[in-house]
């Protein structure tokens, strides 16, 4: 709904590119999200709490993003811009808080030997998630306008609360702090960044976070503007970009999972961050071809089996790197800084760019911005540095937990 889909909202009603790539801003909430994630770990809320801290936490932050969904639905960005950017970034808070929830709520409920998998079964549901909500809103979008196709969509959020509900506390779940006041804000606050940094290696861990997804980002978040331009059609962007997409993210997450788990945590993550660097000079390639379907399916396909396989080995190398007193804190700092740096300069640039080298260049330039990243990691690899950044969530099961 901020993404991709609001990046076709505002180009099929005439804003101009830069203004469209401006509004990537306000993804920034999500990597802005590890400022208050702290509240999730050691704000009880009152009543609901009696549920559990995890769940009752999913109940709240679902709701707020299903009432600022509904909200960005009512925005008007031909008549009032400015309060259409202010609706995205009420959207971007609410999903972003929605997120550091569901994030730790995994972690917690997984056994490490789990973790894995369980990241390629995050991914399945997310993809299913995006991809049902992405092309509703297409198809209603198309036929009865873009405000019914958000609210429709809101609906999505319901099933994460639900599975909540169903499943309950995770087991593994740790209290991050028994003081009150001040001095448990303050742990809640500090105490998850001093327990990553003094790991061996954090530093260059916190560096390869913030550099392996620069090129990806950057390309993923201007694909709309490519199919816009090369004049496809609503029900074309919905057929390959989201249905054909659709299946290649699930043929790529069975792939990275099998993998994984014959390849091992380190050579299943380099690998895919190989595949993924290369995978936008398909793009490029669909930019000098032009209007094709058999290109766009060629792309899309090639970019989301990479991109299937990445979620599987780098969201399980990530989660694992967290302390199971600190989850939603120290993911949301992992996952926040894994592309801030990307959502920065497609805000800030992008579109500029794109006017300035063409689509072809653009797309080769990122795959050259994303190498940095590959190299880090094989260093690393080699180093020992891997090993020595993971945290309890790769350490601690239900049953340590519990003594």
């Amino acid at each position: 709904m901020l993404a991709a889909t609001l990046t076709t909202r505002l180009a099929q009603e005439g804003i101009n590119k830069r203004a469209v790539t401006a509004f990537a801003l306000a993804y920034l909430m999500y990597n802005l999200k590890w400022l208050w994630a702290w509240v999730v770990d050691g704000v009880r809320i009152p009543l609901l709490g009696r549920l559990g801290q995890r769940v009752s936490w999913l109940i709240v932050a679902g709701l707020l993003a299903m009432a600022a969904i509904v909200n960005l639905a009512l925005a008007e960005p031909k008549v009032d811009l400015a309060n259409a950017a202010l609706a995205a970034i009420l959207l971007g808070i609410a999903g972003a808080t929605f997120d550091i929830v569901i994030d730790a709520y995994r972690i917690e409920l997984l056994e490490p030997r789990q973790l894995g998998v369980g990241a390629g079964m995050s991914q399945y549901g997310w993809r299913i998630g995006s991809v049902s909500a992405g092309a509703l809103a297409l198809v209603i979008a198309a036929r009865w306008g873009w405000e019914l196709a958000y609210i429709a969509c809101a609906a999505f959020a319901i099933p994460a609360m639900v599975v909540g509900l169903i499943m309950g506390e995770p087991a593994r779940h740790r209290e991050a702090s028994h003081r009150q006041g001040l001095k448990a804000v303050r742990e809640s606050i500090i105490a998850p960044l001093l327990e990553f940094f003094r790991r061996r290696g954090a530093l260059l861990v916190l560096l390869f976070i913030l550099l392996h997804k620069i090129g990806d980002t950057l390309a993923n978040l201007t694909f709309r503007l490519l199919f816009e331009d090369l004049n496809y059609s609503n029900d074309e962007i919905a057929i390959y970009d989201v249905g054909f997409g659709f299946w290649a993210y699930l043929i790529g997450v069975f792939i990275g999972g099998a993998l994984y788990a014959r390849m091992g945590m380190k050579r299943s993550v380099l690998l895919s961050l190989v595949l993924m660097a290369i995978s936008n000079l398909s793009f490029a390639a669909l930019a000098a071809a032009g209007h094709s379907n058999w290109a766009m399916a060629g792309a899309i396909g090639f970019e989301n089996i990479a991109s299937g396989f990445g979620g599987v080995a780098v969201v399980a190398y990530f989660s694992a790197l967290c302390d199971l007193r600190y989850t939603a804190s120290q993911y949301a700092l992992i996952s926040a800084s894994a592309s801030v740096f990307g959502r920065l300069l497609t805000g800030s640039s992008a579109g500029w760019l794109i006017e300035q080298l063409g689509y072809v260049n653009f797309y080769i330039l990122t795959t050259f911005i994303a190498l940095p990243g590959v190299v880090l990691f094989w260093w690393m690899m080699r180093s020992g540095f891997i090993d020595s950044s993971v945290g309890t969530a790769a350490t601690v099961s239900s049953s340590d937990a519990a003594r």
